[in-house]
């Protein structure tokens, strides 16, 4: 079963030229990053590592369970990603690795003056409200789950790692702020599905509530503005300076949001999921969940299902 969301993983190492069986490294350097890529090939327990930069990480293969910041550990499956700081330790276990079932993963050190460029350029092109609000990674919000832009941007970045092009520190800088812009844009969402508290503007506040009470019908984003006083172009103006994306797509996540609480029923229909969430054609539903999660419905629920 493909999923959009695992990056596609580059060609393991020959057994042969294995230095180690635990996070063997591979390591290609460009001028404002590293990308390294770890193989392990047997369990092992509580494996340190860190970095002088800030790291993106992404599972590959396999599976790893992760400790940072004195957290119970969690696991790490294809498909997520982790962001840790610089200067953290992480402790790895690899309790299922085998010759057979390696585990993949790359860390993707990125320089700090690239960091600070990118934030300074969101940060002066899309202002957000208030003196104290601004674009940032955040590093409490360290562990998600890649989308199938952030999925087709790290395999950007690793053909442009491995190739021989005189232009590849060129080509990584652009995808390297597209990255962070993702990310960034990531855990904003995921901070205000998971809390809106965390929203200094109250008109967006308000915004946000008429259309989650209103979700699983059809909404008319013109009329929800007339609401709080708003034309339309000051409505997508708002949503994408606090947010990042339009209302159109905010509206849209939280229909798949609310659909995939609809699927943790592994006997409702997809055609009532659909209607329930608002959307009017089933098949326009199936098209965009698969482009925002990277499979359709139906295996998400049983994917859901088969973890039971």
């Amino acid at each position: 079963m493909s999923n959009k969301k695992v990056p596609i993983s580059p060609n393991l190492t020959n057994e042969k030229l294995l230095k180690t069986l635990v996070e063997n490294r591979t390591i290609y350097n460009l001028e404002n990053c590293e990308l390294n890529l770890f193989e392990t090939y047997q369990k092992s327990a509580l494996v340190p590592l860190q970095f002088s930069d800030l790291v993106v990480t992404s599972m590959l293969k396999g599976k790893k369970v992760m400790h940072l910041f004195d957290k119970e550990g969690f696991d790490y499956l294809p498909g997520e990603s982790v962001i840790i700081p610089s200067n953290v330790e992480m402790k790895i276990d690899f309790p299922e690795a085998t010759f057979d079932n390696p585990t993949q993963c790359l860390a993707l050190a990125i320089d700090n003056k690239k960091i600070v460029d990118t934030l300074n350029f969101l940060n002066e092109k899309y202002p957000k409200e208030g003196n104290k609000n601004f674009w940032q990674l955040d590093a409490t919000n360290f562990y998600f789950e890649n989308n199938e832009e952030i999925a087709v941007l790290i395999n950007k970045i690793i053909n442009i790692c491995q190739s021989t092009s005189i232009f590849k520190d060129t080509l990584a800088d652009l995808s390297l702020q597209e990255l962070l812009v993702k990310i960034i844009q990531s855990q904003t969402l995921k901070g205000v599905s998971e809390d809106t508290s965390q929203i200094s503007n109250p008109t967006l506040l308000h915004l946000i509530s008429i259309i989650r009470e209103n979700i699983g019908n059809k909404i008319e984003l013109k009329e929800i503005a007339k609401k709080t006083g708003l034309s339309t172009s000051s409505l997508y103006r708002l949503f994408k300076n606090e947010l990042g994306i339009s209302p159109v797509e905010f509206v849209i996540l939280e229909k798949i949001k609310l659909a995939k609480r609809y699927l943790a029923n592994k006997d409702v229909y997809i055609k009532n999921v659909s209607y329930e969430a608002g959307f009017e054609d089933s098949n326009y539903f199936i098209r965009l969940f698969k482009h925002y999660e990277g499979i359709t419905p139906k295996q998400y629920q049983q994917l859901l299902h088969k973890k039971q």
